[in-house]
């Protein structure tokens, strides 16, 4: 890890057909996945990779999703991910992803976690190695400064004025 963009722009990505529902779009599982895959990217460039997670019989479990859908995406669109570190400590990773259409580059989906390390023998959350959370240091020192999302720490409700914005 070399250089730290912020934010990390890590993932492109292809609508499949097969993920396409009744209605013509992207269901909403699918963005789920495209997620997650972005999330494989970014904790690989974190140095959680396979092999990583191999050696030291570790991994991470996402604790929350929050998924927000701000456009819809169709067959063959092609997809850019950025994600932002929000926050972490040793034991913790709060990270939110961005979904754009790319070659249009409207915002349709973000995407915020908050994933844990884990000590998969023990089955039980543990701190990241020192080597893992200077890495995530370094990004952390990148993406402090960037402006918090907009969709960030959104809750489900319906708005009390009852308006569709």
């Amino acid at each position: 890890m070399n250089q730290t963009s912020a934010p990390l722009q890590l993932r492109t990505d292809t609508v499949r057909p097969e993920w396409i529902d009744y209605n013509g779009h992207m269901n909403l599982a699918y963005y789920v996945l495209a997620f997650d895959y972005a999330t494989d990217d970014f904790l690989d460039y974190l140095g959680l990779t396979a092999a990583f997670r191999e050696q030291h019989d570790a991994s991470t479990f996402a604790a929350e999703i929050h998924v927000s859908y701000l456009r819809e995406v169709h067959a063959g669109d092609g997809l850019r991910f950025t994600t932002q570190l929000i926050d972490y400590d040793a034991k913790r990773l709060h990270y939110f992803h961005r979904m754009y259409h790319a070659a249009e580059g409207w915002l349709a989906a973000t995407n915020e976690l908050v994933s844990l390390y884990m000590d998969m023998h023990e089955r039980r959350v543990a701190a990241m190695p020192e080597a893992i959370l200077a890495r995530v240091a370094r990004v952390m020192s990148a993406h402090g400064t960037l402006p918090a999302p907009e969709q960030l720490g959104r809750r489900i409700a319906i708005p009390a004025d009852k308006s569709l914005r």
